[in-house]
């Protein structure tokens, strides 16, 4: 499962309602990913997946 290493952040479920003639229509649930890349680990040697925000506060914290 694609989940950020430093906030736990993993994907959003959530479905599209259509609208057919006064009714809602239920339609297939779909996953929003999170935007991970990889980033040099704080703690250690190596890279991890981080999601943009927490890669953005490493940036800033450096």
């Amino acid at each position: 499962m694609k989940q950020c290493a430093m906030c736990a952040k993993s994907y959003l479920s959530g479905g599209t309602r259509k609208l057919l003639r006064g009714h809602y229509n239920p339609t297939n649930q779909t996953r929003k990913q999170p935007n991970l890349q990889w980033a040099n680990n704080p703690d250690g040697p190596g890279r991890i997946k981080v999601c943009v925000k927490c890669k953005r506060k490493l940036k800033k914290s450096a």
